[in-house]
């Protein structure tokens, strides 16, 4: 649904949808307007948390990769170094005791 949307337009229609089923959501760095990547940290307020990376595929539609869950403290790390790396990537906070994603497009297990 989403993957062919501008992720400036695309980022608060996910933080919306978590809102709308009482999570807590934010961006914590704006990127690209039009076609930043994407990292969606999942915080479990456990001091666990999942990471979600967006990747394209061969048909240019977006899915996801999760790393976790870690420690939450290794993952802020993980999401230093990739702004590093990449100043055009949006970083999304979740914040849901049952760790949802609220991510519409396929999650690669």
């Amino acid at each position: 649904m989403f993957s062919s949307l501008k992720t400036s337009i695309w980022a608060p229609a996910l933080i919306r949808r978590a809102e709308g089923h009482g999570a807590f959501a934010t961006v914590i760095h704006r990127g690209d307007p039009d076609a930043g990547a994407v990292l969606i940290l999942v915080r479990t307020l456990d001091g666990l948390a999942v990471l979600y990376r967006s990747m394209r595929n061969m048909d240019g539609l977006r899915i996801w990769h999760p790393k976790g869950p870690e420690a939450e403290n290794e993952l802020d790390v993980a999401i230093r170094k990739a702004l590093v790396s990449d100043p055009d990537l949006w970083v999304i906070e979740i914040e849901d005791k049952q760790g949802r994603h609220f991510l519409t497009e396929k999650v690669e297990e």
